[in-house]
């Protein structure tokens, strides 16, 4: 079955005509998805160009710049078990093109940027980077592309500049090609003023956009990028991806960029649709985008019901293939071209598809059923339902003398989901810490599930859950081991014990995974196991810090649809995110920037603060941009 057709909870659903998708489509959609917004060229000084003739290899200008053709490649853990990370892969990215691979953890996606690398070698298949076989000759690659991988190897200790020589040294740029090109790095990533600024200091968005300018400092023809915006702030990310267009745009740079943002791929020439080593489509995003053409509403029930609560319901229905709260509604996309015909009390009306919408009618297709996403608690949260369990007042965290957070007060109620949401460095992951009693605060009060955590912080860690940004559990033992000795840890013993493992692998849908070591897990179960852990003695309070960073949407919806279900048997969830989106599930959120709170309120309340150019409703992110720029121009 080709393009032609996919599938969805076993139906096969033929696509109307007008959106089947073309191989190596490289159509231009200049002012897609903020070409509009991005910085005029002559307000700007000139970027970095590429560099055709360094190192050994030369780029026949005529050879694409990335032509790859039934690319295999498999590892083998250490278990002994072969894994396929590509699975027949074909692409080809044009010049002066932007290219996004799109796809859940495990799709292949940087797998397939190490071979154009010349970092691996396919087992089948070949890769061509600037027209050179980058198996063959993998120091030529190397000579003429720039990759910064997810983790990028900043060193810490360094400052700005001394890290920028570092690169500019190991790529043998002369000291004419630094004088030359600095400025214009310095220029474009507005890091001119943080040269003697130790990289270690650097927000995550400003640490982002150093990799980048290290990655340009030998003037590339390719730039691979892998998830360079995971973790990163919409105002960082925005800036980071005007910086990328211009350098396609001006500097006629070809770019391939892995990403974990679907609205991302929306402004990219070409998109490329990948799950478990294979292609799902690809082609120019509005042609996947056409793929929902007709399948796409707003749905709500009434004041009275809360989004998030619509959402869980919807996502579990068999004709809906994705759903997610949308500005007080959810947004469904369905699996026929209508809205489903049982849904008397929900009143649907259409909107415009998005990309993401495409893509998860193709990913929906290829992973078939989802996974439960309710819970059922063992032991519900004691004390009155409404009761404030959270109370920060006038919370101040300094270190020397540096203000992390500044006089920051609010409350949060049992049972609740409240959002810290901010610009990367803006103080919420010091918040958030506070909270949860890692360390002590400089001023003010806090109290936390009852206790006071200037005095008594052990009395309320033990009614606290921690579910942290990274991967927090141990790779090599497994998930049995995992879960044994978080249990251990919590103070569980004997047959105490063995009830709550049992209940934590049978609530998420841990059974079948419980030798198998953690590390080894996909991404979206090592977030499950994170969570069971986290819940295993049944914490009245639930951190969960960037908890889905890096995660698929279809992963995200299953954890949302968990979270939502605690909430709703009064568990009290505190969440930090950098998906705007994300923030509609909370019932209310906070926006921090320089330790100080900029806004609180509903979602509804914090999107009435924006105002869109075109006259219709603000998103979150568009709330966030607004609140962050207006405080700073004051």
């Amino acid at each position: 079955m080709g393009l032609d057709h996919y599938s969805q909870a076993g139906l096969i659903v033929p696509l109307p005509p007008s959106t089947k998708l073309r191989t190596g489509s490289r159509e231009r959609e200049r002012g897609r998805g903020g070409e509009g917004a991005a910085v005029a060229g002559s307000a700007h000084p000139p970027l970095p160009n590429p560099s055709p003739t360094r190192g050994e290899g030369l780029w026949a200008p005529t050879a694409p710049p990335v032509a790859i053709r039934n690319v295999h490649k498999s590892f083998r853990r250490a278990t002994g078990e072969t894994v396929t990370a590509l699975d027949g892969v074909s692409l080809t990215a044009g010049a002066n093109t932007l290219t996004a691979l799109v796809g859940p953890d495990g799709a292949g996606k940087t797998t397939l940027l190490r071979l154009l690398a010349g970092l691996l070698a396919a087992d089948q298949g070949v890769v061509e980077a600037l027209g050179i076989d980058a198996a063959a000759k993998p120091q030529a690659v190397q000579d003429l592309i720039g990759y910064m991988p997810q983790k990028f190897g900043l060193y810490e200790d360094l400052t700005v500049q001394q890290n920028l020589d570092l690169y500019a040294d190991l790529h043998g740029v002369s000291q004419a090609g630094r004088r030359e090109i600095y400025p214009r790095l310095m220029a474009m990533t507005a890091l001119g003023r943080f040269t003697e600024r130790l990289a270690g200091k650097l927000s995550g968005g400003m640490k982002q956009k150093l990799g980048l300018a290290c990655t340009l400092v030998c003037s590339p023809s390719l730039l691979l990028l892998d998830e360079p915006t995971v973790g990163v702030d919409p105002l960082s990310r925005r800036e980071l991806w005007e910086i990328v267009r211009r350098l396609v745009r001006e500097s006629g740079l070809s770019v391939v960029v892995s990403t974990a943002y679907l609205d991302e791929a929306e402004f990219c020439d070409h998109a490329v649709a990948l799950h478990q080593g294979k292609v799902l489509a690809q082609g120019a995003p509005h042609e996947i985008t056409a793929l929902a053409a007709g399948r796409v509403f707003l749905a709500e029930a009434g004041p009275t019901v809360m989004a998030r609560t619509l959402q869980a319901r919807l996502f579990r229905h068999p004709g809906i293939v994705d759903a997610a709260p949308e500005a007080g509604k959810v947004r469904i996309v369905t699996a026929q071209p209508r809205a489903p015909g049982d849904l008397p009390d929900i009143a649907c009306q259409p909107t415009t598809p998005r990309f993401e919408d495409g893509f998860m009618l193709l990913f929906r297709a290829a992973v078939g059923d989802i996974q439960s996403t309710h819970i059922e608690l063992q032991r519900r949260p004691a004390g009155e339902a409404a009761a404030v369990v959270v109370e920060v007042s006038d919370l101040t965290r300094t270190f020397g003398d540096f203000t992390a957070v500044d006089h920051v007060s609010f409350q949060v109620r049992r049972g609740e989901i409240y959002g810290l949401l901010g610009p990367n460095g803006a103080g919420k992951s010091t918040t958030f810490r506070l909270l949860c009693g890692l360390i002590p605060a400089s001023g003010g009060q806090l109290r936390v599930a009852g206790a006071d955590l200037g005095k008594a912080r052990a009395a309320a860690r033990a009614k606290l859950g921690y579910v942290a940004q990274k991967f927090s559990l141990y790779g090599d033992l497994s998930v049995d081991e995992n879960l044994a000795f978080f249990a251990s840890a919590y103070g569980l013993r004997g047959e105490r014990k063995r009830q709550r493992i049992a209940w934590a692998k049978a609530q998420f849908e841990l059974a079948a995974l419980a030798a198998l070591p953690s590390g080894q897990l996909p991404g979206g179960y090592q977030r499950r196991l994170a969570m069971a852990a986290a819940l295993l003695h049944e914490p009245e309070i639930l951190f969960l810090d960037e908890a889905t960073s890096g995660a698929d949407p279809l992963a995200r919806r299953e954890f949302w649809g968990r979270i939502t279900a605690l909430a709703e048997q009064g568990v009290t969830i505190i969440v930090t995110t950098h998906f705007m989106d994300e923030a509609e599930y909370c019932d209310r959120i906070i926006i921090m920037d320089g330790g100080v709170a900029l806004a609180e309120g509903p979602p509804a309340a914090i999107r009435a603060k924006a105002k869109r150019p075109d006259g219709g409703e603000p998103t979150m992110e568009d709330a966030f941009i607004a609140i962050v720029e207006a405080a700073r121009g004051k």
